[in-house]
């Protein structure tokens, strides 16, 4: 019974160390110094974000259930924040590092993330989401594993790849943040990276002497699973490995319906796991590819990522050609037919021991329907801006989650409509008023020339169409209500509409946006408010207590000591100094 108690103890004593947690499940920290680093990936010096001296950074690898917590230093001379792409933070909208639900970390301060990988699995990234950063690095791999008590339905691989894909510039961020708002586009990327690295040299004329570039180190006759996430600005990529095929296996939280692909297209945000066997023969090296797609060739031939594929016997280096992209620069069928070809594995069993198709999304009755339609930008107030039915999004000073439970006025409007509007376009800090537990069908129209990604935060959403044309009522006809798969992601063709499914089960305040950092930076995006009217701890968590305030909440918010790099190591030491006293504290009261 003494034990009993002092294991009590102890677990109490956890419980105000690390805030609200789930009895039982492990916790998982990190550490991370965000700053400024030099760099030349294709051969320009240049100012990237790494973390902790890394770029990309380091991966974050997890187990289902699994509380994380991740320590931010913001030694960069702006603020920052850090989103964390299709981890859902199931009921805590307060961890989802996206300017609607948190105050940005200042420079110099540190903020703690804690959230729980809930019921979760697959393959995920993060990045920082203000300012366009993104272009500059910050962004780094999230893997969510299994329990050992649920089957996976392929073999345990050989190795685990991660493989961050996309376009890149060798201007900084602030330069490209400062084109957008003068009204000017980006023009084209200056290549495209893999991990961080350049092209290797394929072509004495294309890619020029001393660029570092990435090998994947292999041995032959093993199975690896490559984690691909095309990171870039805003980019599709075409994804192949030379003479190898690449069994689909996840995207994005979901198992799929296995099947083998000699090349796929990857778009801006989109993730994906392939299971690739080594069965080639070594006489040579392999080209790992990343093309732009729908662009003219003639002019982009430069902007590709090349990485090496190296067996452990291989007897020389990759040389020729790189494998053939797809042949359909008129003609975008071909990529679209790809993207329906990916299917839900509703056999499988996801983080829960039952199959993850059993969730019948196809026979919910549809509570709420909005059209989002996009367009070319156009001019606002003399501002060039993108819109999502005719309004394009202003950040407000106070976060919308922290205006609500401060019940500050005029933060927001509830009046997003669910068609698109008839008259001039605005600015607005509009918001969708969703249904709790409500059923939400949202249709993308890309009435755009370029390929879109939206995505959305604290979901997974099932894909059940998508087309070239208008969207109509009888589009529904065509809609796949059995195993469109559930991911956070998703496409949209110019000229084109994809429809999607939500289940709005998860209370907060969730950022539904374009990808693509241009269209984003520039307007296209909206929240979605996703309140219970009974108020209770069981659908969201309270406010955590290191909550930053800005904006009209301000006055709340306390002094932070002032950190330097140098002081990064001391936080580090500080909290792990504290843990060590609670382990103490409780091993002396156990063994008394």
């Amino acid at each position: 019974m003494a034990l009993l108690r002092s294991f009590a103890a102890f677990s109490f004593c956890i419980s105000l160390l690390l805030g609200l947690c789930s009895a039982g499940d492990p916790f998982i920290f990190y550490d991370w110094d965000v700053s400024y680093i030099t760099a030349s990936p294709l051969g320009v010096k240049q100012q990237v974000i790494a973390i902790n001296g890394q770029f990309p950074g380091p991966i974050v690898n997890v187990t289902t259930n699994n509380n994380v917590v991740v320590n931010v230093v913001n030694n960069l001379d702006e603020s920052v924040l850090i989103t964390w792409d299709g981890i859902q933070h199931r009921r805590n909208s307060w961890q989802d590092g996206v300017r609607g639900t948190n105050c940005p970390i200042p420079a110099r301060w540190n903020w703690t993330y804690q959230f729980q990988v809930k019921d979760q699995i697959g393959s995920f990234f993060y990045f920082p989401s203000l300012n366009f950063q993104r272009a500059a690095g910050g962004y780094g791999g999230i893997i969510v594993n299994n329990r050992d008590i649920i089957p996976v339905p392929f073999g345990k691989p050989d190795g685990d790849i991660t493989l961050h894909i996309g376009d890149w510039f060798n201007r900084n961020h602030t330069d490209m943040r400062n084109a957008l708002d003068n009204g000017k586009d980006l023009g084209m990327p200056d290549g495209v990276l893999m991990n961080g690295k350049g092209p290797y040299r394929y072509n004495d004329t294309l890619v020029p002497v001393g660029i570092d570039y990435e090998t994947i180190h292999v041995h032959p006759g093993r199975t690896y699973r490559f984690r691909v996430h095309n990171v870039g600005v805003s980019t599709s990529l075409n994804f192949r490995i030379q003479n190898h095929n690449m069994l689909l296996v996840e995207t994005e939280g979901s198992y799929t319906v296995q099947q083998n692909y000699t090349n796929l297209d990857i778009h801006v945000g989109q993730s994906y796991s392939f299971l690739v066997t080594m069965d080639q023969n070594a006489s040579s090296d392999y080209y790992i590819v990343a093309s732009a797609r729908f662009v003219n060739e003639s002019l982009w031939t430069r902007v590709t990522g090349v990485a090496i594929l190296q067996y452990s016997n291989s007897k020389g280096k990759a040389s020729g050609p790189l494998p053939d992209p797809p042949n359909d620069f008129y003609d975008k069928t071909f990529s679209m037919n790809q993207a329906r070809s990916i299917r839900w594995n509703v056999s499988a069993g996801a983080a829960r021991p039952n199959p993850q198709g059993s969730f019948k999304y196809g026979q919910i009755n549809v509570t709420d329907v909005y059209v989002l339609r996009n367009k070319p930008p156009v001019v606002i107030n003399g501002k060039r801006r993108t819109t999502l039915n005719g309004i394009s999004y202003s950040n407000a000073a106070t976060p919308l989650r922290l205006a609500d439970q401060y019940k500050v006025q005029g933060v927001y409007k509830l009046d997003f409509p669910t068609r698109p509007l008839v008259g001039p376009p605005r600015i607005e800090t509009s918001v969708i008023n969703g249904t709790f537990r409500g059923f939400m069908e949202v249709i993308f129209q890309n009435n755009d020339t370029t390929v879109q990604s939206y995505h959305m935060d604290g979901y997974a959403f099932f894909v059940v169409g998508m087309d070239f044309g208008e969207w109509t009522e009888n589009s529904r006809g065509t809609y796949n209500k059995w195993d469109g798969v559930a991911r956070s992601t998703t496409q949209v063709f110019p000229g084109a509409w994809t429809a999607i499914l939500v289940s709005l089960d998860n209370v907060g305040f969730w950022n539904v946006r374009a990808e693509n950092l241009d269209t984003w930076y520039l307007g296209q995006e909206v929240y979605v408010r996703v309140v219970n009217p009974e108020i209770t701890n069981k659908t969201e968590l309270p406010k955590p207590d290191n909550a930053l305030y800005c904006g009209a909440l301000e006055h709340l918010q306390k002094p932070q000591k002032l950190h330097s790099k140098s002081s990064a190591s001391s936080i580090v030491a500080g909290r792990m100094l504290l843990f060590t006293l609670v382990l103490l504290y409780a091993a002396t009261a156990i063994f008394q």
